[in-house]
Formats: C-alpha cells, structure tokens, sequence
C-alpha cells in the first residue's frame, strides 16, 4: 500500500512563495508518477502539476505554468513543489497523489493513491 504525506502548507502574502513536500512510502516502486492536485472551497479537484519517477518529465495546469515547479528526489522518495509569485486565487487544500499510469497522468482518476491535503493560504 502506497502512502503520501504532505507538508509545508501555511498562509504566505500574495507574491510570496511557499514550497509543499510529499514523502510517498509503502509499494513506491509500483508507481510511475506523482502529481499535485487542488480544491477550494466549494470547487472541483484541480490538476496542479505531475512528474515521472523515472526520467523526470513534468506536465502543469494552465493556471500555474511559469510560477510554480515540480522536482522529485528518487532518493529521499519525495516530490516537491515550489510556489512562487501566489496569487489569492491559489488558496486551496493542495494534495499529492500517486499514479500507475505508463504514461504522465493529469486526470484525477490516473491516480490511485492521496494523500491527506495540507492547506495553502494566499492573503491579499
């Protein structure tokens, strides 16, 4: 069974940057992807970004190209992602989850584990 735990969620002021963390354990190695996914209130689960274990190859939403950035560490079994320039728009639960899809995944239900979320707010 593949766990993930988020961390590194709080509330920064708009234009500032904040960096998530994912630590994924269990059965890792039946996974190919991690993605970062996000809900507001009362919104739709979100695709926020992705990445491959092998090979490193990364996909983002339309809404944060240009400000945010996925890296992996294959050693320390973790994903990271780096939130710059936030904008009060980006206030949501942000939740990582893991995919066994051959290919880099966008859709929520390419990915068969979550995460627990950790909140993201962005002040104006």
């Amino acid at each position: 069974q593949v766990q993930l735990v988020e961390s590194g969620g709080g509330v920064v002021q708009a234009g500032g940057s904040l960096k998530l963390s994912c630590v994924v354990s269990g059965g890792i190695v039946s996974t190919t992807s991690i993605g970062w996914f996000r809900q507001a209130p009362g919104n739709k689960r979100d695709f926020v970004a992705a990445i491959r274990w092998v090979g490193g190859s990364t996909a983002y939403g339309d809404s944060v190209k240009g400000r945010f950035t996925i890296s992996r560490d294959n050693a320390e079994k973790s994903v990271n992602l780096q939130m710059n320039s936030v904008k009060p728009e980006d206030t949501a639960v942000y939740y990582c989850a893991a995919s066994r899809y051959p290919v880099l995944p966008r859709s929520e239900s390419s990915f068969a584990y979550w995460g627990q979320g950790t909140q993201v707010t962005v002040s104006s």
